[in-house]
């Protein structure tokens, strides 16, 4: 590296040896990791007590003999410290970092060289960040050998009542790394200033900012319930390799791989989990992975599935599933080919594992990146057909305390039987004006919809009011207070297509018995989704998660497919 060139941050989630992140707390360094480098001149703080540069000034200071020339030189110390800490700032990022570790429960601590005294005092100057922030702050007035040494690291640990090899120690010196790594702690080095060639200490992880700092611990926090964040997936779908024969290959808001198999035909493979109860196990994990393989365009054919049952199942529950499974295959003319069955303690409930493989013609595969400007918006049914139907099998309680009737409860969960959109997939890729399929999953159509542009690399148009909503859906939304926008959905099919055709599908659709509305329209490309309301723009709803995991539970996230 050249004099004054920037070194090049390289952002990993992964420790230095390849093991994976834990983060259940950070310990935070002081001076130059929370506050900005530079407030203390350590070269005039060694001159002033005849330190030599290369030792340090707690060491130095504590072997003096005499008992008055080291409280005189400690003075000096004292000083220079108190000096700094009323005119040092805030580092960048650091009170956004702070906020971000504090609203997610996540315990922080302070480690320092410095004089509790000292530390008190630079508070003051750090808007943004709150001592009270910080379950424990160990400076050189406790009983601890400073850093390098792992005392103090271990103490913090122990305070925190963590793991020392889940607390994350941050800081912008050796010294810091060093401690951090001899108490057995992961380590991140805070480079600050990009230009200044510096000795990370064999650091497990190293940022240039703290801003660079959040968005590594993001990986190392447990995740909620649902879909990984799609931009933590879209960087680690960017480095999987592929060959001439891969069509589509493992991106965002593609839930299916295609794969030129012969001259003119194309096999493509979905694969996804299921973890609900026996009775509607064997639907769900033959309708969710043939949706995908539908959507492509594709004729679903052949079934594969890994089968596992906790302790203590019998074998009679076993086969039982295995033989809905083939019951299900045989009645949308599919084919169970085998795989795999197994009793685990990895389990504590059934859970099977679908990849379903089917093929196209080359020139019927339906590759979401020939979207065009211009094109419609189609949605098959309504949405959140598949939350409809899970909230009324799940809280069926819940809805006869708000007076909802058996009738009622009963109409609702039979939405279940909807989540199919074989038939609809099957009329749309007949017609050579569609140019993309997306089967509506977890997130509902809010974040289906970013799916689809995001795989298009397309901006769409949508107008909120003429997306279909149930009476049944909307009823029970209201019951739970959810968007059901936000609302898992399978059973609902995105579907872009020519003007010229998009009114010829819909009728075809229509004449099958499955509701169909124009909702929007593709736009240039970019990213990004463009709202309105009555023709007046509006805000597209984003959701962190799927808005059944605002009930306070996983059981019903968890038994539906993620992918």
């Amino acid at each position: 590296m050249r004099d004054g060139e920037p070194q090049r941050v390289v952002i990993r989630p992964y420790l230095r040896d390849g093991s994976p992140l834990r983060v259940d707390a950070v310990l935070f360094d002081f001076d130059g990791t929370l506050t900005r480098p530079g407030a203390l001149d350590f070269a005039a703080i060694h001159e002033a007590v005849g330190c030599p540069r290369d030792s340090g000034l707690l060491e130095y200071l504590a072997q003096i003999p005499d008992p008055a020339e080291r409280s005189r030189k400690e003075g000096i110390l004292r000083a220079a410290e108190m000096e700094a800490a009323g005119r040092c700032r805030t580092n960048e990022g650091a009170g956004e970092l702070v906020a971000f570790l504090r609203d997610r429960g996540i315990p922080m601590g302070i480690i320092t060289r410095n004089s509790r005294e000292a530390v008190d005092r630079a508070f003051a100057n750090l808007p943004g960040i709150d001592p009270a922030d910080f379950a424990v702050v160990v400076t050189r007035d406790l009983p601890f050998d400073p850093k390098p040494l792992p005392d103090g690291v271990r103490f913090v640990a122990a305070h925190l009542g963590v793991d020392a090899g889940h607390l994350l120690m941050i800081g912008d010196h050796a010294l810091d790394v060093e401690a951090g790594k001899r108490a057995g702690a992961p380590t991140m080095f805070l480079r600050n200033d990009p230009t200044e060639a510096q000795a990370d200490g064999g650091a497990d992880l190293v940022v240039g900012t703290l801003p660079e700092a959040l968005e590594v611990i993001r990986y190392g926090l447990p995740l909620p319930v649902g879909k990984l964040p799609a931009d933590m997936l879209e960087r680690a779908l960017a480095g999987i390799p592929g060959d001439a024969a891969v069509l589509v290959s493992a991106a965002i808001g593609e839930d299916a791989a295609a794969v030129d198999i012969q001259s003119d035909e194309v096999l493509v493979v979905a694969s996804d989990p299921v973890t609900l109860a026996a009775d509607s196990m064997a639907r769900y994990a033959v309708l969710v992975n043939a949706n995908d393989v539908a959507a492509a365009g594709a004729t679903p054919r052949w079934l594969f599935t890994t089968v596992l049952f906790p302790p203590g199942s019998t074998a009679s529950e076993v086969l039982a599933l295995i033989r809905d499974i083939q019951e299900v295959c045989a009645g949308y003319g599919l084919v169970l080919l085998g795989g795999h069955t197994e009793i685990s303690d990895a389990v504590s409930r059934p859970l099977v594992m679908g990849t379903m493989a089917g093929t196209v013609s080359a020139s019927g595969l339906v590759d979401k990146r020939n979207m065009r400007k211009g094109d419609r918006v189609l949605l098959t049914k309504g949405v959140s057909v598949e939350g409809t139907g899970l909230l009324a099998r799940e809280q069926a309680a819940r809805l006869r305390e708000a007076e909802w009737t058996e009738a009622d409860i009963a109409e609702a969960a039979g939405f279940l039987e909807r989540i199919g959109i074989l038939e609809e997939a099957r009329i749309a890729r007949s017609f050579a004006g569609v140019t993309a399929m997306h089967d509506v999953t977890e997130g509902g159509l809010a974040i289906a919809v970013r799916e689809l542009g995001a795989a298009g690399g397309r901006r769409l148009r949508l107008h909120l009011d003429r997306i279909p909503v149930y009476p049944q859906t909307r009823r029970i939304c209201a019951v739970f207070a959810l968007d059901p926008l936000g609302l898992i959905g399978s059973g609902s099919l995105l579907i872009t297509c020519s003007p010229g055709e998009a009114g010829l599908l819909a009728k075809a659709i229509s004449a099958a018995g499955i509701e169909v509305a124009d909702i929007g329209e593709v736009l240039e490309e970019g990213d990004g989704i463009e709202a309105f309301r009555d023709g007046v723009p509006a805000a597209w709803p984003s959701f962190s998660r799927d808005e059944v995991s605002r009930l306070g539970g996983s059981s019903m996230i968890s038994a539906v497919p993620q992918g």
